[in-house]
């Protein structure tokens, strides 16, 4: 089918460069208001579309999937991630995902790394006491928090954003200490100075600050769960820009609260977007409404790789970012 003749619809509001060009390519049906599709308006558009362009906040499951239209051939992720979608069904259907891997990488990181240094340095705390007024002049003893350098970070995904967070961890003087679940190339570890553990619980162990950059998939929901999180030193910090699942939030919530840990920076939650109200209350924890990726260019750059993937689609040849379900 000419790509001019698909329809495609997209089901949340996307920035306008990348919205104008779909409006030229395709049959695109835009969300226009940006109101989250309910999970019976998600069965009405596979059922009309030939190409479904969601985000990670659509449940693309195996309900939704099973009802879908003959006509619905490709479902194109606006997004790294894929775990809202059951991409095994979807493949066993005869539909095509892709997603937008690569594009998000230093934008991710690059939050990664504001937490890495905000939560140690309090900052957050810092802008809220300038804010309520309350700042009466410096101190010797007053407002003192953790120097960065030197410390250990512990990094648990060594992927595309993994190694980027360590390059800029490695610039701010951390030793960059690794687990993954291949050990990647030495030129790499050579380049970033890292240290491989293949024994994620020994690593842990031995961590100053950890940071969370795997995917969310089976085999990792929880996988810092309480046993893991007990495993850290008190004056450790954890650091998550990933998946919220991949911690259970409930037991690092309670632990922070009770001293255990040091501290904690989070841009992604496991029931977003709700978030645990005893983090709400703490001090020596930084939240952020999961915008590790909201750059422009980064979203212009998702909606770009967003369009290749149609139109190499509706060319008739393999979209250069189909997901395998081996993969995940």
């Amino acid at each position: 089918m000419p790509a001019r003749h698909l329809k495609v619809v997209v089901t949340r509001k996307l920035p306008d460069p990348v919205e104008t060009r779909m409006r030229e390519l395709f049959d695109a049906e835009l969300n226009v208001d940006d109101t989250p599709m309910s999970p019976e308006a998600l069965v009405a558009a596979v059922q009309r579309a030939d190409v479904l362009v969601p985000t990670v906040t659509d449940r693309i499951d195996g309900r939704v999937l099973s009802r879908a239209g003959e006509k619905l051939r490709l479902i194109a992720q606006f997004g790294a991630g894929v775990d809202n979608i059951d991409v095994q069904t979807a493949v066993q259907r005869g539909i095509a995902v892709t997603n937008t891997p690569g594009v998000l990488t230093d934008d991710t990181a690059d939050i990664t790394m504001a937490l890495i240094l905000a939560v140690p340095r309090r900052i957050v705390e810092g802008v809220k006491i300038v804010e309520a007024d309350k700042f009466e002049g410096w101190s010797p003893t007053w407002m003192l928090g953790r120097r960065v350098s030197g410390k250990r970070l512990g990094i648990i995904g060594m992927g595309r954003i993994g190694q980027a967070v360590a390059r800029r961890a490695k610039a701010f003087g951390l030793q960059i200490h690794y687990h993954n679940r291949r050990r990647v190339s030495a030129h790499v570890e050579a380049e970033l100075d890292a240290t491989y553990w293949d024994s994620l619980d020994q690593m842990l162990s031995r961590m100053d600050i950890v940071s969370v950059n795997c995917p969310h998939t089976p085999a990792t929901y929880h996988l810092l769960s309480s046993r893991r999180l007990a495993l850290l030193k008190p004056h450790a910090y954890v650091v998550n820009t990933a998946r919220g699942e991949v911690i259970d939030e409930s037991a690092l919530a309670r632990m922070l609260e009770k001293g255990e840990l040091a501290g904690a920076g989070l841009d992604v939650f496991e029931n977003e977007p709700a978030i645990n109200p005893k983090l709400k209350k703490l001090a020596n924890v930084v939240l952020l409404p999961h915008m590790g990726s909201a750059t422009l260019e980064g979203r212009i750059d998702m909606g770009e790789k967003v369009i290749m993937n149609i139109k190499t689609f509706a060319d008739g040849h393999k979209p250069p970012d189909r997901v395998i379900p081996a993969m995940l």
